[in-house]
């Protein structure tokens, strides 16, 4: 099962810089990220704000929701992490743009993680607004994939993937970091592919990007020129790409193909839910392209230098943004499910392969390329 709190897009792989070519137009929101304090709430076409909610504890430091405000109600895109202070900033965005709680109709998920997701649940309850996510999305909910035995299997995939037996249990899911997370908002509304999100009098297609995760949805509205990108395309920083316990089969060559679905939003504004706003969507997908099969070559060139190495021996091997000795708990969990990620995209391109073993070990098919 994935674990509940690969909740976070964690910049465990910071790119410290935006891709050449891209222009940040979120100006304000760039000072407030340099500043390190919350952006102010903006109004970025007619109709559609730009609501920062902070995410306690988090590097992060907040997620950017949108509101689609019309005369028919508010369609709200990734409220945010379910707090005191999540929930203050909500109703003081919504009073910005001129609207109540009670005018919410809706809620859409990019994805489930709890800094988007997690407000989800109490807007329903005090609005009654419905909820709508890509089908693929909800079947990660951590209500739906949590289980009396999961701790087993979780420890069943460290092992399998080469920690050592004193590492195992700083690394283990803690039940009671699961409990919050069982109560985030069914979907009452399923997006697919290309399906227009039921916004009155604006025309705003989903565009499923899975990757980051298997439901991760974009949103476009074309009329306004803006592509809401979730976490699938943030401006400075690489989404976490991580294979976990139950993940599709190959989540890295899922992103990478969402990537390139990206080329033809060219003049689009990209509304992304973290940092701030940029243009120049195709030259940042090429860029995350580009640093995923640099990180493809480190992998593989690790594996030829070692014996048969585990996933975990692999890791501690590459290049981290805060160097490996300064990745503890979750973090390190982290780098290990992006290290399997780029392990199970080089076994479908042919290039590595598993061995069947107890931890299992990673060995070279094809020579690497210099």
């Amino acid at each position: 099962m994935p674990h509940p709190t690969a909740g976070v897009c964690r910049p465990v792989q910071a790119v410290m810089r935006a891709a050449p070519g891209v222009t940040v137009t979120g100006t304000a929101q760039q000072q407030a990220w340099q500043r390190r304090v919350l952006p102010p709430v903006e109004e970025v076409r007619p109709g559609v704000w730009s609501m920062p909610v902070p995410i306690p504890d988090n590097p992060l430091r907040y997620t950017l929701s949108y509101a689609f405000v019309g005369d028919q109600g508010v369609v709200l895109v990734d409220p945010g992490w379910d707090s005191a202070e999540g929930r203050a900033a909500v109703t003081v965005g919504l009073a910005s743009a001129g609207a109540v709680l009670r005018d919410v109709s809706g809620v859409v998920a990019t994805h489930v993680h709890p800094d988007h997701h997690g407000l989800s649940a109490w807007l329903q309850d005090v609005t009654g607004a419905w909820v709508a996510m890509h089908p693929a999305e909800a079947s990660t909910l951590p209500a739906r994939v949590w289980h009396a035995s999961a701790v087993l299997h979780d420890r069943a995939w460290l092992v399998d993937a080469g920690v050592p037996d004193a590492i195992v249990d700083e690394l283990v899911v803690d039940p009671a970091r699961v409990a919050d997370l069982l109560t985030m908002a069914e979907p009452d509304r399923f997006l697919e592919d290309g399906d227009q999100v039921p916004i009155p009098g604006r025309n705003v297609r989903a565009v499923w990007t899975p990757g980051h995760t298997p439901g991760h949805l974009c949103l476009h509205d074309a009329e306004a020129g803006l592509l809401l990108t979730g976490d699938h395309l943030l401006p400075r920083i690489t989404p976490n790409i991580g294979m976990h316990r139950g993940s599709v089969p190959d989540p890295l060559n899922d992103y990478l193909t969402s990537l390139g679905k990206l080329d033809r939003y060219t003049a689009e504004e990209a509304l992304p839910a973290h940092e701030y706003r940029f243009r120049s969507v195709p030259d940042r997908a090429a860029d995350l392209i580009a640093h995923h099969h640099e990180r493809s070559a480190e992998v593989i060139a690790a594996v030829a230098r070692l014996q048969a190495p585990t996933a975990w021996t692999i890791a501690t091997e590459l290049t981290w943004s805060r160097g490996w000795s300064e990745l503890q708990g979750l973090l390190r969990r982290f780098a290990l499910a992006e290290t399997l990620a780029h392990l199970h995209y080089l076994a479908g391109q042919g290039a590595l392969a598993s061995e069947a073993s107890t931890p299992i070990r990673w060995r070279q098919t094809v020579t690497a390329p210099s």
